[in-house]
């Protein structure tokens, strides 16, 4: 795997190492030692996997609260996505600023997004499939998520949203953690 990493502290795209031949080709997408050299949880407590019938269907932007907080090993496997995550991390320096990565069944590039950072998509195409690694159970209770347009993030989405659920379009205005400059907390 070859590990590429992005802006935000602790987030990285991952490519797959092919090994083609006339068959088509095989390769690792995951392996313990290898997230661990990379500083990265290799822990993973639950898969999941998104459907999604339509072009512009935004899903997000998710993330899990402390002391429950994931990070998540993201894949499309089916079309394709306009993969967003953004900075919530209040002591780190890039703080609300966003990043994208296209995702694609063809590319099969996956994104590893660090605890504390939120996570969402818009898919590019019909019938789009995005599998998840992730390294904490679900918690509804502990369930968080910022508004997909919100100013204080600027995201700027290659497409119109078409489908988006009511609570994804609903969520607050975004209100940054103060951090205490002696503690980092």
């Amino acid at each position: 795997m070859i590990f590429s990493p992005l802006t935000l502290p602790g987030a990285y795209v991952i490519d797959l190492e092919r090994q083609d031949d006339e068959r088509g080709f095989f390769a690792r997408s995951w392996d313990r030692s290898e997230f661990e050299a990379h500083g990265l949880n290799p822990r993973i407590e639950q898969c999941s996997v998104s459907f999604n019938r339509r072009r512009g269907t935004l899903r997000g932007m998710h993330y899990q609260a402390a002391p429950h907080e994931e990070a998540k090993l993201v894949r499309c496997t089916a079309g394709a996505v306009y993969d967003v995550i953004v900075d919530l991390r209040p002591s780190a320096p890039t703080l609300t600023r966003w990043e994208a990565v296209e995702l694609t069944a063809h590319n099969h590039r996956m994104l590893y997004v660090p605890e504390g950072v939120a996570h969402g998509f818009l898919t590019l195409v019909d019938d789009t499939e995005v599998s998840y690694q992730i390294s904490e159970a679900y918690r509804p209770e502990l369930g968080r998520g910022i508004r997909w347009n919100d100013p204080a993030f600027e995201i700027a989405w290659p497409e119109r949203v078409l489908v988006i659920s009511a609570r994804d379009a609903s969520f607050p205005d975004f209100k940054p953690a103060r951090v205490d400059a002696s503690t980092g907390r």
